[in-house]
């Protein structure tokens, strides 16, 4: 696992198209103001090669990300410092700002549209991963899937992702064209999709990023922080404030003894709870300090038996989180999952 110093990071399959990528992928959202101010394009490129340079090959960015597309830019002037060949590189699609409002669309020719603006944006010559970010329901998915498809054979696209999809919706899309990755929130706050949409992507041979796994930084130290800043999205999130926030406090300190009898810190114990579920899951985390960079990546020489899991999991019991993994009305018309399992498959409701 270390070769010197370096932790060496893991190569595996995501999905059965033929992508491998890096076990740890690294989110760049959080270097656009996502949880804080946005750094300097310096600064984020910065982050960005050391990030590579540790061994996570797996970067994750969407057109969405800061304002005037800063992310993706600062993505695309990283990697002009980064071997492309080595790299694989994920964007998303789907969700536009009008008015104030973000809104999903899921239309081919916006589909065609973005694309071709991401490409120019990251100045490169295709995406290996490009991931509609949230589903339109007024678009049915397989014209959005037919789009991606077409974009695929014309090598600008090499591989196809969802973001946020629904059960139907990942099956429906599938038959148009393999799905290569379904990128879900999941960590020990929010374990909605353990129930159907793994199992799923397992019998379709689809591998899953799993976004948000320290809980949009809870398990990293945000649970106890006393002084969110006021432009972070943490403010907006229900289970990060009030009662919900004190409820949710003690989850992190039964993580946090669990973590003191592993000798490693809570995020790490949590990642390498995630880590563990098995080889198709592949944790996105982001962060703009190199310590945490290398405490994170230090959670995969955390060993846990079947008993440690189970402890783990039990330490954080899915049904008694206290309040909403997302912003409240954040993206209208776009699916998203409640705090319990989706139970109704029909097609007109994904």
């Amino acid at each position: 696992m270390e070769k010197g110093n370096q932790i060496q990071i893991p190569r595996v399959k995501l999905g059965s198209q033929g992508l491998e990528v890096s076990k740890l992928a690294y989110g760049s959202a959080g270097l656009s103001g996502y949880y804080s101010g946005p750094v300097s394009y310096e600064e984020g490129c910065l982050m960005i090669k050391e990030v590579f340079k540790r061994g996570i090959t797996f970067l994750d960015t969407a057109e969405i990300y800061g304002g005037d597309h800063h992310n993706e830019i600062m993505v695309g002037k990283a990697l002009k410092n980064l071997p492309r060949e080595k790299v694989q590189l994920a964007t998303k699609f789907g969700i536009s700002e009008r008015d104030g409002q973000l809104m999903v669309n899921g239309n081919p020719e916006y589909v065609r549209k973005s694309c071709e603006a991401s490409l120019k944006r990251l100045d490169v010559d295709y995406i290996d991963l490009y991931y509609q970010h949230r589903i339109d329901v007024s678009v049915p998915i397989e014209e959005t899937m037919e789009e991606l498809k077409k974009l695929v054979e014309e090598g600008k696209i090499k591989y196809i992702g969802l973001s946020e999809a629904s059960f139907d919706t990942i099956r429906r899309a599938h038959a148009v064209h393999p799905i290569t990755a379904i990128q879900m929130e999941y960590s020990l706050l929010t374990r909605e999709i353990e129930s159907e949409i793994i199992p799923l992507c397992r019998e379709l041979a689809i591998g899953i990023v799993a976004y948000s796994p320290l809980g949009h930084g809870f398990f990293g130290g945000k649970a106890t922080e006393e002084n969110v800043p006021s432009e972070s999205i943490l403010n907006s999130i229900p289970r990060f404030n009030g009662e919900n926030l004190e409820r949710n406090k003690l989850h992190y300190a039964r993580v946090a003894d669990l973590a003191a009898r592993h000798a490693c810190a809570p995020s790490q114990l949590a990642l390498a709870w995630l880590l563990h579920q098995g080889d198709d899951i592949i944790p996105l985390f982001g962060t703009t300090k190199v310590k945490n960079l290398e405490n994170n990546i230090r959670s995969l020489t955390v060993k846990l038996t079947e008993e440690d899991l189970k402890a783990i999991s039990e330490a954080v019991p899915a049904d008694e989180v206290a309040g909403e993994r997302e912003v409240p009305n954040l993206y209208k018309h776009s699916w998203k999952f409640a705090t319990t399992p989706p139970k109704n498959k029909n097609p007109s409701a994904t």
